[in-house]
């Protein structure tokens, strides 16, 4: 029962609102005393499962840097550098994204996008600058609503492009699934039958873009 003291000391850091890392730490600390380990091995073992999973971390380290680069302008900057380009709207910006980001995808790679390391910083400034570029002044629903469209365009491109990768999650627990229920299908055959489902995607969410375009034009039109 020793080994479960580690439990009491989360409960009790908690109840008394201890720093959490300092908690856990102790309570991994005391469940492995507890458990007949010397504290050498403990913190031998604290060292392997950080270093087996470092590239977990590798994420966090990057929002602080985004973080950095938003305090000083990268909104704006990207605003800016979108304001330059004449032929450029927020629903042809977000379906170009949606294609790159879906494509990219279908290739494996996932991390290459996502809200707070493209959507947020880049993607929704450049598609509001590229909306008062054509629009002129927009009103608060205005923004928000681009940045909506933004922030589902990635989601959608992701959804229904990832499918396409053969060695993705969602493949493997479509085929647990149906075998599950009799039916056996090979990865490779759900991956070649994603590819009309993602192109559909593009389609309707595109028009959906380009919608986007024709409600905002017709806005300013009747503001003038």
């Amino acid at each position: 029962m020793l080994t479960l003291s580690g439990i009491a000391i989360v409960v009790i850091g908690f109840l008394v609102r201890a720093n959490p890392l300092l908690v856990v730490a102790l309570a991994a600390i005391v469940t492995g005393l507890a458990s007949g380990l010397d504290l050498v091995a403990v913190i031998s073992a604290f060292g392997k499962a950080f270093n087996d999973d470092r590239y977990v971390s590798i994420p966090w380290m990057v929002l602080p840097v985004i973080g950095v680069l938003e305090r000083y302008g990268l909104q704006e900057r990207a605003r800016q550098l979108i304001g330059r380009v004449r032929a450029a709207t927020p629903g042809r910006l977000l379906l170009v994204y949606f294609a790159v980001r879906q494509a990219a995808a279908a290739l494996g790679l996932t991390s290459l996008g996502g809200h707070p390391q493209m959507v947020c910083p880049l993607v929704a400034p450049m598609a509001e600058g590229a909306a008062e570029n054509r629009f002129a002044d927009l009103s608060e629903a205005d923004r928000q609503s681009v940045r909506a469209h933004a922030a589902a365009a990635d989601n959608v491109a992701l959804f229904f492009g990832e499918d396409i990768f053969i060695a993705i999650g969602s493949i493997l627990l479509i085929k647990g699934f149906l075998e599950q229920n009799g039916i056996t299908v090979s990865p490779l055959s759900l991956s070649v039958w994603a590819i009309p489902t993602a192109l559909a995607a593009l389609a309707i969410h595109g028009f959906r873009l380009l919608l986007l375009d024709r409600r905002l034009r017709r806005k300013a039109g009747n503001a003038r």
